[in-house]
Formats: structure tokens, C-alpha cells, sequence
């Protein structure tokens, strides 16, 4: 997790995607302690009930849970369902506007798929 926070979002929704983001790329594992609400408050120097929010919203996903007493651990299959959470954002928020505006240049289906491969290759 990084500190940079942006000032355009709720905070405690960034707290959540950044945990996501650890358990995406297996910084975090499956059935391994999450960072606590204090941990995560104390490096970003913000408010523990916003921490609390954030990671309560990934209680609520399925994504963390408690171990009372103990903490908060991952999720067994919280990485699935952080990658299907993040694909349907992903087709709501690039792909319905990606097909819109092709339409609208008169861009073919073929035609954007290929863009899309051509797209892919220069990575």
C-alpha cells in the first residue's frame, strides 16, 4: 500500500481498493491477517473510524472477515471475488464508453476489436 491518497474520492473507498489491490497481486493471501484499523489509520494519517469503514466494506464483500479477538484475515476465495468485482467496474466503466463512442465514430465491431488487439501486442 501506498500513501498517496486522492483528494477526488472518499478515503475509506481508498483504503478498500488498496487492500483489494494486496490481495489481487498476492501481497495478502488468503486466510493471512489483514492490517489492523490502527495500522491502517497510523501510515495514513487519517481516522480510524475511516479505516474502519473501509475494511468493514470488505467485511461486507465477503472479502475480509473477523477472527474476534484476533483480527481481520483474508477471505478463502477473496481474490476471485475482488477480480470479479473489478471486471464488471472494468466493463462499466471503459467498455460501455469504449463501444459507445466507437458507435458513435461509426467504428465497426471487427474494427474496434482489432484496434483492441493492436492495442494489446504494443504491451
Amino acid at each position: 500500500m501506498g500513501p498517496a491518497m486522492d483528494d477526488t474520492r472518499p478515503i475509506f473507498l481508498q483504503i478498500a481498493e488498496r487492500i483489494e489491490d494486496d490481495i489481487i497481486e498476492g501481497v495478502l493471501e488468503e486466510e493471512t491477517q489483514a492490517p489492523s484499523t490502527t495500522q491502517i489509520a497510523a501510515f495514513y494519517h487519517i481516522n480510524p473510524a475511516t479505516a474502519a469503514k473501509g475494511v468493514n466494506l470488505l467485511v461486507d464483500e465477503g472479502i475480509l472477515y473477523k477472527k474476534r479477538g484476533i483480527g481481520m484475515f483474508v477471505a478463502t476465495g477473496a481474490r476471485e471475488i475482488a477480480l470479479t468485482k473489478r471486471k464488471e467496474l472494468f466493463y462499466e466503466q471503459y467498455i460501455v464508453n469504449l463501444v459507445r463512442e466507437a458507435s458513435r465514430l461509426g467504428i465497426t465491431a471487427e474494427q474496434l476489436n482489432d484496434m483492441i488487439k493492436k492495442g494489446a501486442a504494443q504491451q
